[in-house]
């Protein structure tokens, strides 16, 4: 299959491309690199440097490769970011997305997995959450998310596309060729990792949520479980919208996963305490049921050792990230 990956030059979408190109597909990349990385473009992909909301380039972009499908992947993600410029988040993740599913109008592409987000949960009223469980984004990106599933409801039937939508919930670790490098980077096991090599204080924002130890509890899963998700969502051809979670089940805090570097790392390493950051969400633990039994997916690195130690291992082979 031909596939069309918006983003495959960050983060979770250079993983997917490698999983596509190991299955036997091609891979074409689109990505403004305003957030990807050159050093992680796979040299068996096709790269096409573009933006997601020039609708004119995505249309010669499926049309010159014969594309078949499309993963869009291209976001702005940081939630506090967010918080401070909603504006840009509803231009690039909700606009932006149009653009791309209106390139598919187009050019006849009947195939889309749309990378979503468990922010659109907002506090869940219990654990684990379902995907029928109350949609209450908490924050601007979350919402922006949540405007695009809105959209494909209806879009999707009226051109007979086939969309799965993948809630992720917090994608880890790392492959021997790629890895998490965003600048700034925001997200927790990351920043641990880094502090674990330049010895220098690990932050922890909010210590009074109504979790075990006070702390925020995320579901991490690994990036390569995460990316054979997508490759079992390509095999849809059923018009209409269809959602799943994709998470392991289980819980972990903020104090939890220092003490998983910890250990990975035989580092021993300083927190700082500071007071909750707007946007920022108690708990979210997925059920990922509905894609283990529709789908058949199974993740492989469920243990937090193991997801932080592949991310680990990156880190310590690319202390400064890609090419910086």
């Amino acid at each position: 299959m031909r596939v069309l990956v918006t983003g495959g030059a960050g983060y979770i979408g250079s993983v997917i491309v490698e999983e596509l190109l190991n299955a036997g597909h091609q891979a074409i990349v689109y990505d403004s690199l305003v957030h990807g990385h050159l050093d992680a473009l796979h040299e068996g992909a096709r790269f096409v440097r573009g933006a997601i909301q020039d609708r004119q380039m995505l249309v010669n972009a499926l049309r010159d490769n014969s594309v078949e499908a499309v993963v869009h992947m291209a976001a702005f993600i940081e939630a506090g970011e967010s918080v401070r410029d909603p504006a840009l988040f509803f231009q690039n993740n909700t606009m932006g997305a149009l653009q791309v599913i209106q390139a598919m109008i187009e050019t006849g592409v009947k195939r889309l997995v749309f990378s979503s987000t468990a922010a659109l949960y907002g506090d869940p009223e219990h654990l684990p959450i379902a995907e029928d469980d109350i949609v209450a984004p908490t924050n601007p990106y979350g919402e922006s998310k949540r405007l695009v599933e809105q959209m494909l409801r209806w879009i999707a039937p009226a051109n007979g596309i086939a969309v799965t939508s993948l809630r992720y919930f917090n994608a880890a670790g790392a492959t021997e060729r790629n890895g998490e490098d965003h600048d700034p980077e925001t997200h927790l096991i990351p920043l641990v990792l880094r502090a674990a090599i330049s010895g220098n204080p690990v932050s922890i924002f909010g210590t009074d949520y109504p979790t075990p130890d006070g702390t925020c509890v995320r579901d991490y899963i690994h990036v390569l479980d995460l990316a054979q998700a997508h490759l079992l969502a390509l095999q849809s051809a059923v018009p209409g919208l269809t959602i799943y979670n994709v998470g392991n089940g289980n819980g972990y805090s903020v104090r939890e996963v220092i003490q998983s570097v910890a250990r990975v790392s035989g580092k021993t390493l300083q927190i700082i305490e500071h007071p909750r950051r707007p946007g920022d969400q108690i708990a979210t633990v997925a059920s990922s049921a509905k894609i283990r039994a529709e789908l058949g997916w199974q993740p492989r690195y469920a243990a937090i050792d193991d997801i932080i130690g592949s991310a680990w291992r990156w880190r310590v082979g690319h202390p400064h990230g890609y090419a910086r």
